[in-house]
């Protein structure tokens, strides 16, 4: 009898021919079977094993693995393969996001803007470039060591007005400058010199020598139909922040606030809630077409910062004033040539309209022959013609007789309408223009 084949030959052929439990992940059943038989020893001629032939393609998978594999555990065994799949794809697209690279997992969606955004996010791109940013520069001796030097003083906004490089801010933001520099909104500086400025409405015009290709004027729109409720915006410099866009609605027309330079009211001025801060002085005021309403130029807060009462010189009354400071380096605006007390005093007598205190002969009021406040020998007060209208034109307080004047041009002859003692008179005065702009 043969010998009894190896214990190594035995284990291989003691078990079924290419038993699935054993076979390598994806390894052919009939590779398998080959190998066995070609390291398997060979048998006795008395003995003899024959191998099976191979299945033919396709191979019985599903049939083989249902029979091994209960219908319950094979659909939680596929669910779980498909939930790794999906682990481990995300987890490689957060590894790839995290180490900066590109990732083929994640896709970026544009950003999808309402049409409200879409409009101002427009109005921004306009109208940036025409906004400019003021440096006031004054010069300080040290004093220790007694050098000059030019500190900065104060900075603000601005506006390109036209393509000659003329350049519209408040008059408080250049107010004592030594040098100013405009900063362009592509960071180019150039060194602005003024051209002229109002001090009664807080309206300066500076120049300055940029090419005209970088030069955008901003456009001018009108004020006198604004209503309130509009939507506004407000682009400047606040607190050195440059081009910075605020927004807001107008919350009232029509309100009075006074020059800070000579305490003259300026009348019609917008009132609004966006946004105004220092350094957004002399900054645009835009409509929802971008069209310029107004001049930023002051703000209503016990802090200084914004609390949601700003205002603005409408564009109706700078436009005026701009156009002549370019044509004549100053604003001619006519005077009556008297001073006047404050409303509550003429309110506390019981009358209407404006007290003279003062008419100096030399002076229009004066050489017309209007009387001033005085007192008698014995002290008592005399009270001065009390102007109560011009040209028929009701004057109850110094803003209506401001308002007035606005409308008239140096030179001109108004008919005043006092009341002296118990009766009224009424006077001829020929307007002349002011000491200082003449």
């Amino acid at each position: 009898m043969a010998a009894a084949p190896s214990s190594s030959a035995a284990a291989c052929f003691l078990y079924p021919p290419c038993p699935l439990p054993r076979r390598p992940r994806h390894f052919p059943r009939h590779l398998a079977c080959a190998a066995a038989s070609k390291h398997a020893p060979a048998a006795s001629s008395s003995r003899s094993f024959a191998l099976p032939s191979p299945a033919p393609w396709p191979w019985p998978w599903p049939r083989r693995l249902a029979e091994l594999i209960p219908a319950e555990a094979a659909g939680r065994l596929l669910s779980s393969a498909a939930g790794s799949i999906i682990v481990a794809l995300a987890s490689a697209a957060l590894i790839l996001g995290n180490a900066g690279g590109a990732s083929a997992f994640v896709v970026a969606t544009p950003r999808k803007l309402q049409a409200d955004e879409l409009a101002t996010v427009r109005l921004f791109q306009e109208n940036t470039p025409s906004v400019v940013y003021i440096t006031n520069l004054a010069v300080r001796q040290d004093a220790f060591t007694l050098d000059v030097l030019e500190v900065p003083q104060g900075s603000g906004s601005g506006f390109v007005w036209d393509k000659s490089g003329h350049i519209v801010t408040n008059f408080h933001v250049i107010r004592g400058a030594s040098d100013l520099r405009v900063t362009l909104a592509d960071q180019s500086v150039y060194e602005a010199q003024v051209v002229g400025f109002d001090q009664d409405k807080d309206v300066a015009v500076l120049r300055i020598k940029a090419p005209k290709d970088k030069l955008r004027p901003i456009p001018v729109g009108v004020s006198a139909d604004l209503l309130v409720g509009q939507k506004v915006y407000a682009i400047g410099n606040p607190f050195g922040l440059d081009h910075t866009l605020t927004t807001g609605v107008i919350s009232g027309l029509r309100r009075e606030i006074s020059s800070a330079a000579t305490g003259r009211p300026i009348q019609d001025v917008i009132q609004t809630d966006a946004a105004i801060n220092p350094g957004n002085s002399g900054g645009p005021l835009l409509d929802s077409s971008g069209n310029l309403i107004g001049v930023n130029t002051a703000i209503y807060s016990p802090s200084g910062a914004s609390s949601g009462v700003g205002f603005s010189i409408p564009v109706d009354t700078v436009g005026g004033i701009v156009d002549q400071l370019i044509k004549f380096g100053k604003v001619t605006r006519p005077i009556l040539g008297i001073k006047f007390a404050p409303d509550q005093s003429v309110e506390q007598l019981g009358l209407s309209g404006v007290l003279v205190l003062d008419a100096p002969p030399n002076g229009p009021a004066g050489k017309a022959g209007l009387q001033s406040t005085k007192r008698d020998a014995y002290g008592r007060l005399i009270l001065g013609d009390i102007i109560t209208s011009v040209n028929g034109t009701k004057v109850t307080n110094g803003s209506d007789l401001y308002r007035i004047l606005d409308q008239c041009k140096v030179g001109e002859t108004v008919t005043v309408e006092v009341l002296r003692g118990d009766h009224k008179e009424k006077i001829a005065v020929v307007l002349e223009p002011k000491p200082d702009e003449s």
